[in-house]
């Protein structure tokens, strides 16, 4: 009689080093059937950006399956009738994934398992996808921390890495029906607005992007992430979405790297409460699923905000009249990612110049990243519009140009993504309307013509937000806004 084989599940977790989903059905000794399910019934739809990233993961993950003897089985549809049907085909008698931890995810895993576990089939859930799973981490009476720097703490000195793995070296796919990547359509076309996405998907991509982060950007990392014009973030983001390697995989490295005195151990540590904060995102949004659509504080739901269409096409295209915003959202069209720094720029801009509401950034930010990740978005999205977990206050109000002349002096960034302003000298590049006519004509730019005049004033608007502070929490601050 032929052994059984056992499925496993990928989801957010297409690789084969650290995967504790697949080192726990190669320690079964029995044939293992990798299977990815597009399922698309269910929660929130990826954005077109992940779908364009999902296209090319998924290819280099049945590639790397190839090389050990394996393949990928793609199927479409629910992921419950999929995986019946897969063990009907197969005989299979055992479900091996790891979990996915976001509210509505978690809970669908939960109905799966308990029904393929009706039907005689073994099914078991690991953490795959963070640093520990949510409810290990809690404070001193036993609830989910809404501080980051007490969870860091608490974070860091209760989880510990788990043992390295690399995978079998070979792993036998019995037969099974798979779908035809190409038909599932999730590289664009008509027009492919991917030209510009400068990424390389898949566990070799992630690897050789925390290689080359280690080796040149996490030296100088804590100042140097701020600055959108020099190459000191790791990119990692994609990759650490979709699985494509740990999360603990990245910790552990970067400490090396401290450990060995090849970069400063501040350096290091920074890095560090990066991926922290990534967990402290994950963690919130499973403890309070309700954050994913509505204000974490709750009297920030009473937010007078503006139906503005206008000024949120304005917004989302780059046609602002702010150089930094505007460079910051055609590098987002343009390439499917943001520097952190011009990220928070652009949010506060939405969310404070123009007062649109922060779920119409945070849609579009999840329809056009490529490291779209509902914690991380949500919880981002929430800081910057003062209510979320440990948010910056609502007062705190950045300005565009000051932000623009701090941390892109000498306009390298702009003017990548803003050429039209290129020829503008330093000293007008931040805040071209202020430039005398002579400057602008000899630099070739034409406001309202060549670059669009700003479409709100930053006092205006500034004194508008603070009034609708005011409107939700009866007080207003007048807290500087020079940073």
């Amino acid at each position: 009689m032929a052994t059984k084989p056992v499925i496993l599940w990928f989801r957010r977790d297409l690789r084969l080093h650290d995967n504790p989903a697949l080192t726990h059905a190669a320690e079964t000794g029995r044939p293992i059937l990798p299977v990815f399910i597009l399922d698309e019934g269910h929660g929130r739809p990826i954005g077109a950006a992940s779908r364009w990233w999902l296209d090319k993961s998924l290819r280099a993950l049945d590639g790397t399956l190839r090389e050990r003897g394996g393949r990928l089985v793609l199927r479409r549809g629910d992921s419950l009738a999929e995986l019946q049907r897969l063990i009907h085909e197969t005989g299979a008698d055992s479900v091996f994934m790891n979990r996915l931890f976001e509210p509505d995810a978690f809970e669908k895993d939960a109905d799966i398992a308990h029904a393929l576990q009706a039907d005689g089939v073994d099914c078991r859930g690991f953490n795959g996808a963070l640093l520990c799973r949510p409810g290990e981490v809690l404070n001193g009476s036993r609830q989910p921390y809404k501080v980051f720097t007490p969870f860091l703490k608490a974070l860091l000195a209760q989880a510990e890495p788990p043992d390295h793995t690399l995978g079998p070296r070979r792993i036998d796919t019995p037969k099974a029906t798979s779908e035809a990547l190409n038909d599932w359509n999730l590289h664009p076309s008509t027009p492919d607005w991917s030209k510009g996405f400068d990424w390389t998907p898949g566990e070799a991509g992630a690897s050789d992007a925390l290689s080359d982060f280690l080796s040149k950007g996490l030296n100088s990392y804590a100042e140097g992430r701020d600055f959108p014009g020099r190459p000191a973030t790791s990119r990692l983001s994609p990759h650490l979405h979709w699985g494509e390697i740990s999360a603990w995989r990245a910790v552990v490295q970067a400490r090396a790297a401290a450990r060995d005195g090849r970069v400063p151990a501040a350096e290091a540590q920074k890095f560090v409460a990066e991926l922290g904060w990534r967990e402290f995102s994950a963690h919130l949004l499973h403890h309070f699923p309700y954050m994913s659509e509505r204000a974490f504080r709750p009297e920030y739901d009473a937010m007078p905000w503006r139906h503005a269409p206008a000024a949120l096409e304005a917004w989302k295209h780059g046609q602002t009249g702010y150089p930094l915003v505007d460079a910051g959202m055609r590098q987002l069209w343009t390439t499917g990612w943001m520097h952190n720094r011009v990220r928070m720029v652009v949010a506060s801009f939405l969310v404070k110049h123009l007062l649109v509401d922060w779920r119409e950034g945070e849609a579009w930010f999840w329809d056009t990243l490529v490291d779209a990740d509902m914690g991380n978005n949500v919880q981002n999205w929430q800081w910057i519009a003062g209510s979320g977990a440990d948010a910056s206050p609502w007062f705190r109000i950045f300005n565009p140009v000051a932000q623009s002349e701090k941390f892109d002096a000498r306009g390298g960034y702009v003017r990548r993504w803003a050429p039209e302003l290129a020829r503008l000298p330093d000293k007008w590049l931040h805040a071209p309307w202020t430039s005398p006519e002579d400057v602008l004509r000899d630099a070739g730019v034409r406001l309202g013509h060549d670059y669009p005049k700003p479409i709100v004033d930053h006092d205006a608007a500034r004194a508008r937000a603070l009034d609708a502070l005011k409107a939700v929490s009866g007080r207003g601050d007048d807290s500087s806004d020079r940073d």
